[in-house]
């Protein structure tokens, strides 16, 4: 199968390139590098270094003519989208939709869509969440993948596009970058071996931090293989359905390095406390049984298991 991966360089975008080509896919990518690197980029793909909002895309469409769609490029950041809501939407909207005139123009029968679980609930009341509950979107990032799910509803009623929309919980793993609200792994690490103190963002009754569902991406590409022949039409969620304080997480991070024998100094074993950004939510996990029905898919990583992988391929880098 031809599938165009948008975001290709990025931290998951490559992880799931990977995974598709060990699969046995043929594999473009587009990826404007602007949080992605050119060394996560797999040399079996065909790579353009193209931003997705530019009319470069059509012409990729034309000449590469993929089978598949799969979406990741993206604002990442909640506290960014917040800060410029014009960008954000212009990235995350205007370029989904430049994407999606280009698929049916060039014949591309499917778009893997990567929406935010971790974000487009809002502040749930059915907690754990599932794809039941209403979305309730309260930063500009959460609202435009929202809106580009509607977007996906659109085109496929109107063109016959087929979709499925994955939407992650707060994914981790080797290749993560500090941005992003998942991106707290990466800095939590990061800090640690640079010798910095980290920050713990809470809220003013909840000391202990905000509640996270912290996936794998080993999983996660997972999801995304099983996703190009299953759950047309629909959403689901792709999570643990596990909740995880942000104290909790540092704390087994900090547990990770004792077991590489790397000692962590006294003043970095417990984080700064500030309070909350705008844009943060209370908590957020999401049910994951639909995942199970409709993918046949499921987390395999436990957490502890995710973190000492993801340190050792940040320590073998640093």
């Amino acid at each position: 199968m031809r599938i165009l991966v948008t975001g290709g360089a990025g931290f998951i975008g490559s992880n799931v390139v990977d995974g598709y080509i060990e699969a046995g896919h043929e594999v473009v990518v587009i990826d404007d590098l602007s949080s992605g690197s050119r060394e996560n980029v797999n040399p079996a793909t065909t790579f353009y270094q193209v931003d997705i909002r530019s009319r470069e895309v059509e012409e990729i469409f034309s000449e590469e003519r993929p089978e598949v769609l799969n979406h990741h490029a993206a604002q990442i950041s909640v506290p960014a989208s917040v800060e410029d809501p014009v960008f954000d939407a212009d990235v995350n909207i205007k370029g989904f939709l430049n994407l999606l005139e280009a698929a049916i123009k060039y014949g591309t029968k499917k778009v893997i869509f990567i929406s935010s679980g971790g974000a487009i609930y809002g502040e749930a009341e059915e907690y754990p969440t599932s794809e039941n509950y209403p979305p309730q979107p309260l930063s500009p990032y959460a609202v435009a993948k929202f809106c580009s799910e509607k977007y996906l509803a659109f085109y496929k009623h109107q063109y016959g596009l087929q979709y499925t929309t994955l939407r992650y919980a707060n994914i981790y793993g080797p290749r993560q970058i500090r941005h992003g609200e998942a991106g707290v792994v990466a800095i939590f690490m990061d800090n640690i071996i640079e010798g910095k103190q980290s920050v713990l963002y809470h809220f003013a009754d909840e000391p202990e931090g905000m509640i996270r569902d912290y996936c794998y991406v080993g999983d996660v590409v997972e999801a995304n293989i099983k996703a190009l022949s299953a759950g047309e039409g629909d959403f689901v969620n792709i999570g643990t359905g596990i909740e995880t304080r942000t104290l909790d997480l540092y704390e087994k991070i900090v547990e990770a390095f004792q077991k590489t024998g790397k000692k962590v100094p006294e003043s970095l074993r417990t984080p700064k406390a500030e309070i909350a950004r705008p844009g943060d939510l209370t908590k957020s996990c999401l049910r994951i049984e639909k995942a199970r029905h409709v993918l046949g898919w499921e987390p395999k990583t436990s957490l502890e298991e995710g973190l000492m992988k993801t340190l050792q391929w940040r320590l073998a880098r640093s």
